[in-house]
């Protein structure tokens, strides 16, 4: 049973109307550690996200915008904070086959003859139906949902979407589930920029990726369907490693920074750990655990003078995306997880950030 009321952990206020005369909300979720996380129900947006640092200075570890104008004008490039669908990442030529039926979705990748991230009016504008869900005293839920209509951005199938985000102690909890009428490909994300200090970029913040192997992409960002070990490559973050390190290795291989698919170790649909980035300075350490088969590493390669909120302007590597997703481009690839979704199953999938502290880099996360 889902219940709209008011409590200490969860606040509701109204943020605004969207250019379609829809009310948005901004719902305000609170632990009894500190952590302070706010959602609006446009776009599943994580608008910020409060953490206390070592010296319990509270500090917004997301970037983001001040004003729904901003999301709405803007978010359709940069996607702060926000969930993605129905397909997360790229899909080449905006093609993909079910049954011998060919399907054409828009393309709005700039130059490259991709979808991304689910189209020009995928999930991230989209806005939910948002309700809490009454749960012990310790605990946040809000729960959104939305009903992408069949044929929307070319996608088959009438698609029953619920994100669910729970905040407790020290953590966010991010579920997803989604069922269909006719066959259809899903893969969802959240597409959090994070910056665990006030610096202007992250590049000295320290990164462990557990995946022994990357998907290779061609001159469109595409993967070309090979699957290579990272050792000895700009993509290796098996062991703690600042990103300034990385990204000078990753510019003499042609890239502006890493927009990458790793493949997490263990078993897909098994809750492992996907990732951990630390900011010396603040103490913060996040840890990622996901359910899902890849992590998107993603450094904010095209933001340029984007005046965001608290007065801060974003530029490159200003903040950094950790996507726990399926493959980019998985419907076009056999030997890709599937992402096939058939009436009578259900799309789940769970990420789970996790907040610690340390003095000094620890050399093991998990």
């Amino acid at each position: 049973m889902l219940k709209i009321f008011q409590n200490k952990l969860i606040q509701k206020n109204l943020f605004g109307l969207s250019s379609k005369g829809k009310s948005v909300y901004q719902y305000t979720l609170s632990s009894e550690s500190g952590l302070v996380c706010k959602i609006l129900n446009y776009g599943g947006t994580i608008k910020e996200l409060w953490i206390p640092d070592k010296n319990g200075k509270l500090i917004d570890v997301v970037l983001g915008f001040d004003t729904l104008e901003e999301y709405e004008k803007f978010n359709s490039s940069y996607f702060f904070g926000s969930i993605i669908g129905r397909y997360a990442n790229r899909i080449a030529n905006g093609r993909f086959q079910i049954d011998n039926k060919i399907y054409q979705l828009p393309l709005n990748d700039g130059d490259r003859p991709n979808t991304l991230h689910g189209g020009l009016n995928g999930f991230h504008s989209a806005v939910f139906d948002a309700a809490f869900e009454e749960t012990n005293s310790k605990q946040a839920v809000l729960v959104l949902k939305y009903k992408s209509s069949d044929g929307e951005e070319g996608f088959p199938g009438n698609l029953d979407v619920t994100v669910t985000y729970t905040l407790a102690d020290l953590q966010l909890v991010v579920e997803y589930f989604a069922t269909t009428d006719k066959p259809t490909v899903v893969n969802m994300t959240q597409h959090s920029y994070f910056n665990l200090s006030a610096k202007d970029t992250i590049l000295d913040h320290y990164l462990v990726i557990n995946g022994d192997f990357y998907t290779p992409v061609d001159e469109n960002l595409i993967p070309t369907g090979e699957i290579k070990p990272v050792e000895g490559t700009a993509l290796d973050f098996r062991k703690p490693r600042k990103i300034s390190d990385g990204i000078s290795q990753i510019l003499q291989e042609g890239f502006l920074g890493y927009d990458h698919n790793f493949v997490i170790k263990g078993k897909v649909g098994e809750l492992r750990f996907a990732a951990a980035l630390f900011e010396e300075s603040t103490g913060i350490c996040m840890e990622v655990y996901t359910t899902q088969p890849g992590l998107q590493l993603y450094t904010g390669n095209y933001l340029s003078n984007v005046r965001g909120k608290h007065g801060r302007i974003y530029n490159r590597y200003a903040g950094l995306c950790l996507e726990t997703q399926n493959f980019p481009d998985a419907p076009n690839h056999e030997n890709f997880p599937s992402a096939l979704l058939l009436p009578g199953q259900v799309y789940h999938h769970k990420t789970i950030y996790k907040f610690r502290y340390f003095d000094k880099l620890p050399m093991n996360f998990e």
